[in-house]
């Protein structure tokens, strides 16, 4: 970008720490120093989720990481998936290197795309199949529209409530792949694991998981 319009956009909207709000000096950053070095980095053994062979995030789903993904989600800030991106492929390369064909999501309902403006899975597939210069494919789509996990009381209830809400897409192209299933948030891994399960059933040789963060085992 020319640096005369790169200063005239900063000049009209102040870069600001993606976590805290902080005005930056450097456009090119997106988080303040104090920020870098409080982030909820996720130091537990890697989450077992089943019919997915590893899943990995970068960060425990706490403040201010949780803050963040939820402007991501729910108040329209699509710039933040690069910075998410940048890393997960920290810990995909670390953890998942070798596992994966190609990488796919977990997609939200069309209603839900609708509302937001953006499925944000999809948005942080791209993101990362970017930095890992990864071939990135639509496998599965949402065919009903269920209530929020985040509103589901326990994990046998989140399991019920993905049951039969995702369908193939164009299994042809990607069976007997390994796949790389993205998504923001892992808690008690129903999504993911459903989303895996009917991967699985329409031929993907395997199925890995990469995602922002995880909630800890108290919150499973």
């Amino acid at each position: 970008m020319n640096g005369l319009v790169q200063w005239a956009l900063d000049l009209l909207y102040p870069p600001k720490c993606m976590l805290c709000g902080r005005l930056l000096e450097n456009s090119e950053k997106m988080l303040c120093g104090k920020c870098g070095q409080a982030l909820p980095e996720y130091d537990g053994p890697l989450r077992t989720v089943p019919m997915i062979d590893t899943t990995v995030a970068p960060f425990f789903y706490e403040p201010p990481i949780r803050d963040a993904v939820l402007r991501f989600k729910f108040h329209g800030m699509q710039g933040y998936a690069g910075q998410f991106a940048k890393w997960m492929a920290v810990w995909v390369r670390d953890h998942l290197e070798g596992q994966y064909d190609l990488i796919s999501w977990a997609p939200c309902s069309r209603l839900r795309r609708w509302t937001r403006g953006f499925d944000q899975a999809e948005l942080l597939a791209k993101a990362l199949a970017a930095e890992l210069d990864g071939e990135v494919l639509r496998t599965l789509r949402k065919i009903r529209h269920n209530p929020k996990q985040s509103k589901t009381a326990n994990a046998a209830r989140r399991r019920a409530n993905v049951l039969g809400v995702y369908e193939a897409v164009n299994p042809a192209v990607w069976a007997g792949k390994r796949i790389l299933l993205v998504d923001d948030v892992v808690t008690t891994g129903a999504t993911v694991s459903e989303c895996a399960k009917m991967l699985r059933m329409a031929g993907a040789d395997g199925v890995v998981c990469a995602a922002i963060a995880v909630t800890g085992p108290e919150n499973k």
